[in-house]
């Protein structure tokens, strides 16, 4: 027994050490998830629900990170009563495209080498040699579409994307608004209806 602690400390020690960046991504949207779960923030809601298109734009934002979809959903709901919905649909996507621009960016660029070190890891390279060639090119691709057009958290489509060398930037571009803006007026489509 303790052997097999002392062997998941110094496993989890290497790990730290080899992956500091995606530890301390992870922590983050822990601490973040705990902060934000559950809650509202009246005030901000008030403002975005007052600043018109410009708080479309800025709930499109919000609309695609994990600790604030939910609140950016719920914006979107009661702005759909108040706006035209084709233009607030456009003006969200694109506020949408922002936030996952930001995501790659941030893991493309900042979490390149841990993710190279990651894929030589001996189960992700087991993984991905089982993996047939036709579901790492197009299922995974069409998997991480549907978790960005969808409200939940985009860090996860945008994450796969990212990694995948052979997505370039007008590509994911292209994908992230059309995906966002078809999220963003489905939910306003609802929020008329309610």
């Amino acid at each position: 027994m303790r052997y097999a602690t002392n062997h998941a400390v110094r496993t989890a020690r290497v790990y730290m050490e080899k992956y500091p960046k995606f530890l301390l991504l992870f922590i983050t949207v822990i601490i973040a998830y705990i902060m934000f779960y559950g809650k509202t923030y009246p005030p901000l809601q008030n403002f975005l629900s007052s600043a018109g298109y410009l708080g479309t734009f800025i709930s499109g934002i919000f609309f695609v990170y994990g600790f604030t979809a939910a609140p950016a959903t719920v914006i979107l709901l009661v702005l759909a009563k108040e706006q035209n919905i084709w233009i607030a649909g456009l003006i969200g996507g694109l506020g949408a495209l922002i936030g996952d621009l930001i995501i790659f960016k941030f893991l493309r660029v900042s979490f390149a080498e841990e993710v190279s070190r990651l894929m030589h890891e001996k189960l992700i390279s087991k993984v991905n040699k089982k993996i047939p060639n036709i579901f790492k090119k197009y299922l995974i691709p069409v998997f991480a579409g549907f978790i960005i057009a969808s409200p939940l958290p985009d860090e996860i489509g945008v994450a796969l994307l990212a990694i995948n060398q052979n997505i370039s930037m007008k590509i994911f571009t292209l994908v992230s608004y059309v995906l966002n803006t078809i999220g963003i007026y489905t939910i306003l489509l609802i929020g008329i209806h309610i």
